[in-house]
């Protein structure tokens, strides 16, 4: 990537992993009200899997460059930009366009629909990043912008989280750490389940107070360890069958967030159990970006750093999409 005026990127000329291709494209020029942005480092998602596999909500236009979470630095900007500099670091944010409030019908995911990330250069719109965290390097900061929002925006903005709750996380992938990692910021218990013996030893290692086995009665077992009270806050990350097994482990008033599409077949569970729990099912779909800014304010704060399963070269990017098949504990990151 030395040639300063041709761009690198990898995209997916027909669906399957064997079809992601390394291309070259001219260097753009940002637009009115646009950044362009050198990228240092692009994280992948679950959600960049099932878009390669076809087995996402809708097809992706093809061919498409994947990935949405990247870290950068901008190299130039367009007229009337306001918001950046030139030597700015900053970091994307995952559903362009949504600021605050209610999403509106106008904004779009990076990474299709909008403009894929893992290329050595990206154009966004001013509006479409923020400022990466002072305290973390580029590979640590692209994590955010999927992964850890979601944890944040479920469990924070919109669950409240406070200290002497518990939370319920299924799995250890890159929402489920972020997850343990803030509930434990807040000041509450942390309850997971895994089905891999060795991942629950790393979880009780980055400081979980339980890890269940996923074959294991933990409805059960999670009543037991909470007196009988039952999880304030359940991260569902798994989908299916398995939401009926989180509202029994739930407690009364409690909220589950459904985030996961593991088990991509009908979610299903007992009315009586919602009913009987009062409880809140509320689908979570990352966040906004003014929730993006206080969490990175967060991790200013208080110094926390994010899970790295591993760190591939740009040359090694299908090694990364193998790695993030097989089930990472943490996140699979691209370095440019």
């Amino acid at each position: 990537m030395s040639n300063t005026n041709t761009l690198q990127r990898w995209q997916f000329t027909n669906f399957g992993l064997e079809h992601l291709a390394r291309a070259e494209a001219p260097v753009p020029s940002p637009g009115p009200g646009q950044i362009l942005v050198r990228v240092e480092a692009a994280s992948l998602n679950y959600r960049d899997l099932l878009l390669a596999r076809n087995t996402y909500r809708w097809a992706a236009p093809l061919p498409f460059v994947p990935a949405s979470d990247m870290s950068g630095t901008v190299l130039a900007v367009g007229e009337g930009v306001r918001r950046w500099r030139g030597g700015e670091r900053v970091i994307s944010t995952f559903v362009a366009g949504w600021l605050d409030g209610v999403a509106p019908t106008s904004s779009l995911t990076l990474g299709v629909p909008g403009p894929g990330v893992l290329a050595s250069h990206v154009l966004l719109d001013e509006q479409w990043a923020a400022a990466a965290p002072a305290t973390l390097a580029a590979v640590q900061a692209s994590t955010l912008p999927c992964a850890a929002l979601t944890a944040w925006f479920a469990l924070v903005e919109e669950g409240h989280l406070h200290a002497g709750q518990t939370v319920l996380i299924h799995g250890t992938g890159g929402v489920a750490l972020f997850g343990l990692q803030f509930a434990r910021l807040h000041g509450a218990q942390v309850i997971m389940v895994s089905g891999s013996e060795d991942k629950r030893a790393r979880a009780l290692a980055l400081g979980a107070h339980h890890v269940l086995a996923r074959d294991s009665d933990w409805p059960a077992e999670v009543m037991r360890l909470t007196e009988g009270r039952g999880a304030e806050q359940v991260l569902e990350t798994v989908g299916g069958a398995n939401l009926g097994r989180s509202l029994q482990a739930l407690a009364r008033n409690g909220r589950v967030s459904v985030i996961g599409v593991i088990d991509a077949g009908p979610m299903s569970g007992s009315a009586f159990d919602a009913i009987g729990r009062r409880a809140t099912i509320q689908g979570i779909s990352v966040g906004h970006r003014a929730a993006l800014e206080r969490m990175v304010h967060a991790i200013d704060l208080n110094g926390l750093k994010p899970v790295v399963a591993a760190e591939y070269g740009f040359d090694e990017v299908p090694k990364a999409f193998a790695h993030l098949e097989q089930g990472a504990f943490g996140k699979v990151v691209v370095r440019m």
